[in-house]
């Protein structure tokens, strides 16, 4: 996909989703944000995407979000809000179903290492801690590959909150984990939109720098 192109993204707010609002922006591509809440309307506006109202969790929201018929859709919603009700799957599920409906061309969704078969690269403890949630987007992980949109989940590992560093690297071996930081998980998705090697994959996010237990692995490349 190249600039232009036409993206919904869910969870333009905060975290992860804000810097890779603010990538597709510099890149040229065309974005519509699906926001919960009024608060990061304004940034948001101010850097030139155009804010759709509405919550993940409700079909006809997301539904009409999706009427503008955006090329690709990328998700990094999850989190737990004020009423309680995860959106990790459910709010997930929402958005791919109305993807389906509206002929996404692709679906990004933002996971995370211990999602899925990724399990064994945490130790039991975080997994112990992180299993409900964990649990959550795996269910989206599997809806969202069952659903017949050609995909791509990205699962980072821990999250830093500090400058790009372009060390950030893919990887197909769900047993690797480390840190990485939002600012680089952007630049890989960013990234992912336009590689076609990267289409129905599953691919967990570190930096290269921050591999726990510094094991050899083979990085995943997108050209």
């Amino acid at each position: 996909m190249m600039n232009g192109t036409r993206v919904l993204l869910a969870g333009a707010s905060r975290g992860v989703g804000r810097e890779v609002a603010q990538l597709l922006v510099q890149r040229s591509f065309k974005v519509t944000a699906l926001l919960r809440s009024d608060t990061a309307q304004p940034e948001l506006e101010a850097m030139g995407i155009t804010v759709v109202r509405g919550d993940a969790l409700v079909a006809a929201a997301v539904e009409a979000a999706l009427t503008a018929r955006p090329d690709a859709v990328i998700s990094t919603i999850g989190g737990l809000p004020k009423d309680g009700v995860r959106a990790d799957y459910l709010g997930n599920k929402v958005l791919i179903d109305a993807a389906v409906k509206a002929g996404v061309q692709k679906f990004i969704l933002v996971s995370s290492i211990g999602a899925g078969n990724s399990a064994v690269a945490l130790p039991p403890q975080a997994l112990q801690t992180l299993g409900a949630v964990l649990a959550e987007k795996a269910q989206a992980e599997v809806h969202l590959a069952a659903s017949g949109l050609t995909y791509t989940v990205i699962r980072p590992g821990g999250l830093k909150s500090e400058p790009a560093t372009g060390n950030g690297v893919l990887t197909l071996d769900p047993t690797i984990a480390g840190s990485i930081h939002r600012a680089d998980v952007a630049q890989l998705v960013c990234d992912c939109l336009g590689s076609e090697r990267a289409n129905n994959r599953i691919l967990s996010a570190i930096d290269r720098t921050m591999v726990y237990g510094q094991p050899v692995f083979e990085i995943f490349r997108l050209v």
